[in-house]
């Protein structure tokens, strides 16, 4: 009898699987990517079954049998990709493979179904009732007449008609209708922007370009892939290049993943895939609801929808004979997740490519220092129609007059000048909340969150102080607990503030504001964009939400202000991450007819980042990262992984951490490194401890990192306290 290999699908890391199971006859349709339930001591469990085998260690009398299938599974490809998502990402089998499993499959089962509904439809002799052939009630003859029409569903066939299940089976029973189950789409709901269908334009010089080159690879990709970046500058057109690609991929009978960086930012972008491939698209994102990501998933694995547009998760589509995958802006770190598993989509699109020999394409107009040294290159230098780059000016915040407020006078000058021509505007400043800490003037007291090491944020709508992390709050204060003095002042600007300011100096001009505030819940981000979309004259104020690759031509001036704030965070990436937000803001300006103009304001004016930005040069500002990073050896020239602990009891906290740094450097490759522990400021009551492994790349620590911490959650030694690791941290 063959043996089922089944992984359990339990997130506990001391639980070591495969379990050999044998398949019955009953049961003879079981592969690999089925989901079954088995017994497993006294109690019935989950599983995936990730192997076939003639033969097992185990005894075959010892060995029990799968009690049922649950639902549909996966494919065994797929069960690859998830098992190589939980060994490359420090992770458990379970979490990789829950990854790759139908919607809603866990513990216990596949909790979502298809939903059903019966169709009803008129027969031939129903027809013939009403000519006069048969006595009919009115509402029997009120429901025949309305299936005049057409088949229709029980729900629209009561509306239209008034008639009641009992109509219905009397109708039934005298054969003058025909009922039967069908299975209904819980389609995704349209995003905030309505684009029409319409042929593919003619393309630029250099998109056709692009496109010959892209298909010259696309036909080379065979065995193993092949991988391109499109650099391409704001406004160059890389989403026809990837219509375009997608259109000759689906023409050889192949499918296509497209990847964008956040489902609820790139709502045109969507809706142009929609617009031009129809039903042969699925969405597939974290905000739809259960049913409607049931349904997507499944056009997907059955083969209606061949293009699966989504963010990072969407890597993960069933799609079959895989042709191509789009990266849309690479460069976004969104594209990592923050939970376990952390993988990088980017890097699963790249084994994914690998294994079905697809084309790979990263575009952006900022790539990413890795992709950068790595990668064979397309470019866009030019926007669509030779529509020049907007000038930048920086402005140097260093002597402005604190009086003035956030906005230098120029600044407000040029937005007050958008109004008067009734033009667009975007104003960045990436920080929400009204101000970010609240101080008393008298005593120097300041206002921090009890369960983190942090300032609580003064959100002046809601009248609260509230921590972004742990988002406890409290009232806004009217004095000051410590000394009683009443001189509280709110220090620095958050996007509520700058909103207060552009609406009371450019009214009657509409100020919208786009953060995790205002776009909270289903579609938030769409209203917003689609009423800034629709609005004759408008300003956009909001956190780096607003520069995700918007494309509104009537956008004349965008705005970024204290420019220089990630480069003040201690990491790396900070240069990289501050040129890329200019640059992409800057994108935003001048993509009409009337062209448009950027200001930068910043306390930094000399670094690289925003230098480079402000001169549209993305390979200078690349080359010159480039060389910081390989004097420092960072990724590309490293491979980084994290290893971070937190717990509330501070004490044994660091008796752990003591022997995770012993046990982890010990067990490490020739030329890494182990740094730590580091403390990190509590959050959420926790204490924190920090370690991070540097090595060569190619060097293989991920396991030895892995086995190390699996060894020790066997020995049970991380009792209260949470641990983490992530590869490639971003």
């Amino acid at each position: 009898m063959p043996i089922a290999r089944v992984e359990p699908l339990t997130t506990a890391r001391a639980l070591r699987g495969p379990f050999d199971y044998l398949i019955p006859d009953r049961l003879a349709g079981i592969g690999v990517g089925t989901v079954v339930e088995v017994p497993f001591g006294a109690r019935r469990i989950t599983g995936v079954v990730v192997d076939l085998a003639e033969r097992s260690e185990v005894d075959p009398d010892r060995l029990a049998e799968p009690i049922r299938t649950v639902g549909s599974g996966t494919t065994p490809e797929l069960v690859g990709l998830g098992l190589w998502v939980s060994r490359v990402y420090c992770s458990t089998p379970a979490r990789g493979l829950a990854l790759v499993l139908p919607p809603g499959t866990g513990t216990a089962g596949e909790r979502t179904r298809p939903r059903m509904e019966k169709l009803v439809r008129a027969t031939a002799a129903g027809r013939e009732a009403l000519t006069g052939g048969s006595r009919l009630g009115r509402r029997q003859e009120m429901t025949l007449r309305s299936l005049l029409e057409g088949e229709m569903t029980t729900a629209t066939l009561f509306e239209r008609s008034g008639a009641g299940s009992s109509t219905l089976k009397r109708l039934e029973i005298r054969g003058l209708i025909e009922r039967q189950q069908i299975e209904v789409r819980r389609r995704p709901s349209r995003s905030g922007f309505a684009v029409e269908a319409s042929p593919a334009p003619e393309l630029t010089g250099s998109q056709a370009r692009a496109v010959a080159q892209l298909t010259a690879r696309l036909e080379q990709a065979g065995t193993g892939g092949s991988e391109v970046l499109l650099a391409g500058v704001t406004g160059s057109g890389k989403t026809e290049v990837y219509l375009a690609m997608v259109e000759k991929v689906l023409e050889s009978g192949r499918s296509a993943i497209v990847l964008v960086p956040e489902i609820g930012l790139t709502p045109q972008a969507v809706g142009r895939f929609e617009a031009r491939l129809g039903d042969r698209v699925a969405v597939l994102h974290s905000a739809l609801t259960a049913g409607q990501r049931f349904d997507e998933w499944q056009r997907l694995r059955r083969g209606e929808a061949t293009v699966c547009v989504g963010p990072r998760s969407a890597v993960f589509a069933p799609v079959a004979d895989l042709g191509l995958i789009v990266i849309d802006e690479e460069h976004d770190p969104s594209y990592k997740q923050e939970s376990d598993p952390r993988y990088d989509a980017r890097d699963v699109a790249r084994e994914r490519s690998r294994a079905s020999g697809s084309l790979l394409i990263l575009g952006t107009a900022t790539p990413r220092p890795e992709s950068w040294s790595r990668l064979p290159r397309i470019e866009l230098a030019e926007r669509v129609d030779g529509l020049a780059m907007p000038p930048v000016e920086v402005i140097d915040m260093r002597g402005a007059d604190p009086r003035a407020g956030p906005i230098h006078p120029e600044t407000m000058e040029a937005l007050t000048a958008v109004r008067s021509r009734g033009e667009k505007a975007i104003v960045l400043i990436n920080r929400r909340g009204f101000a970010p800490w609240l101080t008393c003037q008298s005593c120097g007291h300041h206002w921090g969150c009890a369960n983190c090491d942090v300032s609580l944020i003064v959100h002046r709508e809601a009248g609260q102080l509230i921590c972004h992390h742990c988002n406890h709050a409290e009232p806004i204060p009217s004095r000051c607990g410590s000394c009683g003095g009443t001189t509280l002042t709110r220090t620095g600007a958050g996007t509520q503030r700058i909103e207060s300011i552009l609406a009371e100096h450019l009214a009657p001009m509409e100020v919208l504001r786009l953060d995790a505030d205002t776009s909270a819940g289903p579609g938030g981000h769409g209203r917003i964009l689609g009423r800034f979309d629709r609005s004759e004259s408008a300003v956009l104020v909001g956190t780096q939400m607003v520069a995700k690759g918007h494309d509104f031509p009537e956008v004349t001036l965008s705005v970024i202000l204290d420019a220089d704030a990630t480069l003040r965070f201690p990491e790396f990436r900070s240069e990289e991450r501050t040129f890329s937000l200019v640059t992409q803001l800057a994108g935003r300006s001048g993509r009409g007819r009337a062209g448009g103009k950027v200001i930068v304001q910043t306390l930094a004016p000399g670094a690289p980042s925003i230098n480079c930005a402000a001169r549209h040069d993305a390979p200078g500002f690349l080359e010159g990262e480039l060389e910081r990073r390989a004097e420092l050896s960072y990724p590309p020239f490293s491979r980084l992984i994290r290893i971070q602990m937190a717990a509330e009891d501070e004490a044994l906290l660091d008796r752990a951490a003591a022997v995770v740094g012993e046990r982890v450097a010990g067990a490490l490759p020739a030329g890494s490194s182990l740094l730590g522990p580091a403390p990190m400021f509590r959050a959420r009551n926790r204490h924190r401890r920090r370690f991070l492994v540097k090595s060569e790349p190619g060097a293989g620590a991920a396991a030895p990192v892995r086995d190390s911490v699996e060894a020790m959650v066997t020995e049970k030694l991380f009792r209260g306290i949470a641990l983490s690791i992530d590869v490639d941290p971003q």
